[in-house]
Parts: structure tokens; C-alpha cells; sequence
């Protein structure tokens, strides 16, 4: 499966910007710019939370923007802003992601006790 969408104008959620959005299976592509092109991709297996904003204004009109936070140097927040079908796009690339770090076997770990490290260090241990 895969989705392409376009930024939209907030009034009205008209298609008259210069960015799209390509998101396939393995890869997720912003192209923006008309006189200027720049194309940013970023790899599924990199995006680790999705996040879904919805203000007042795009829920009249029926758009939404998704957030990817991603281990991308580039770009480590992904916005996919003003787009149509915003929860499903939202859905389809948390599973997209989680499907594509299980293939590629990688795995997330944070470090919770990062504050707690550092006063274990410094503490006597006699």
C-alpha cells in the first residue's frame, strides 16, 4: 500500500502549495518547492513515534497534521502538515514502521536510568 498526499492551504484545504508527500512501504518522501526543489526521505525503519495534531480549523476542514519523530539526523521531526485522511496516513506509518524495524531486526532501546548512571559514578561504593 501507499499514499501520496499534498500539503493543503488551511482555508478551505486547497491543494495550491508546492509540497507533497510520498509514503510507500519503505520509505517515506517530502518534495517541496517550486522554483527551488528539495526532496527529503527518510526510512521507515528510522521513525520511532507518530503523532497526530488536529486544530480547530483542520478538523472543519477535514484535514490533519502527522507528526513523525524519527533517529534521522536531517530532520528528526517529520511534519506532514494540512494533509487529507491524516489518521489513516497516521496508522499506516506506525505499522509501516514497525514492520520495516522487525525486517531490518532493529531494535529501540532508551536509556532510562541516564540521570541515575551518573550519580552512581560519582557515589563512594566502599
Amino acid at each position: 500500500m501507499e499514499y501520496q498526499e499534498k500539503k493543503r492551504w488551511l482555508f478551505l484545504g486547497l491543494p495550491l502549495t508546492f509540497t507533497d508527500y510520498y509514503i510507500k512501504e519503505d520509505i517515506l518522501t517530502v518534495d517541496s518547492g517550486f522554483l527551488n526543489k528539495r526532496e527529503n526521505d527518510c526510512y521507515m525503519y528510522k521513525i520511532q513515534d507518530v503523532e497526530l495534531e488536529r486544530s480547530l480549523m483542520e478538523r472543519i476542514f477535514g484535514l490533519g497534521t502527522v507528526v513523525c519523530y524519527t533517529g534521522d539526523t536531517t530532520n528528526p521531526k517529520l511534519l506532514l502538515e494540512h494533509i487529507r485522511n491524516a489518521k489513516e496516513v497516521k496508522d499506516f506509518i506506525l505499522d509501516a514502521s514497525e514492520k520495516a524495524r522487525i525486517k531490518r531486526r532493529t531494535l529501540n532501546t532508551l536509556n532510562i536510568n541516564a540521570g541515575e548512571m551518573n550519580d552512581l559514578d560519582s557515589a563512594d561504593l566502599d
